[in-house]
């Protein structure tokens, strides 16, 4: 239905919830074009388009916002990635759609990626330690692939956090170098990739040929 004509009233939580979005959008944005270390809150500020004493209302400092950043780009690469891979069946499908589902995210936001796969790395001890747990998220995704896998007894335990690592790797150089846009077309050797060791590289190139 329509809201009637007129002003409508937003609850303070709608609007907080939207300013702080503006702000993470902004910080996100000011460091992709300076870098972390030389935005200040004043950049922050002037791109979300709010008053000076609205930040600090949200946010403690810099450091504070961008962190709130790192854990507002995970929590949604997550739900993403949760959300394609419960339309599948099967763990090598759902892996592929998760992963497919990550770099369709951070192809599609270019600021996001760049502060929290690549700025993340030289913006203090607390960032790197966001960024690592970042990586530790998605591990139980691959894990499940122990449960089928005929090389299961001689898998690693370090697999996966190796296999997440790489991939990560990968993308930090495509963002690094200014391809962000060609991300998307990294899965089938991605998918290749993760997939080799719990199925076998004939079972992984079969896999990723219906990609």
């Amino acid at each position: 239905m329509r809201p009637p004509p007129g002003r409508q009233r937003l609850s303070r939580e709608f609007i907080a919830r939207h300013q702080r979005a503006r702000i993470v959008a902004a910080l996100a944005e000011e460091t992709m074009e300076k870098g972390y270390r030389a935005v200040t809150v004043a950049d922050i500020v002037r791109r979300a388009g709010i008053a000076r004493n609205t930040f600090y209302d949200n946010f403690s400092s810099k450091e504070d916002c961008f962190l709130a950043t790192q854990d507002f780009a995970v929590e949604e690469s997550l739900r993403r990635v949760v959300d394609a891979a419960a339309e599948e069946e099967g763990w090598e499908a759902r892996l592929a759609a998760g992963l497919g589902a990550f770099l369709k995210y951070v192809a599609s936001e270019p600021a996001l990626a760049r502060t929290c796969i690549v700025e993340a790395l030289s913006a203090g001890d607390a960032a790197q330690e966001r960024y690592e747990q970042s990586l530790q998220a998605f591990i139980p995704l691959l894990q499940l692939g122990r449960e089928d896998s005929p090389f299961a007894g001689d898998l690693p335990e370090t697999l996966e956090e190796t296999i997440i690592g790489g991939i990560f790797w990968v993308i930090y150089q495509r963002i690094v170098q200014g391809q962000t846009e060609q991300i998307e077309s990294l899965l089938p050797d991605l998918v290749d990739f993760a997939l080799t060791p719990y199925i076998g590289a004939e079972s992984a190139q079969r896999a990723t040929a219906r990609l």
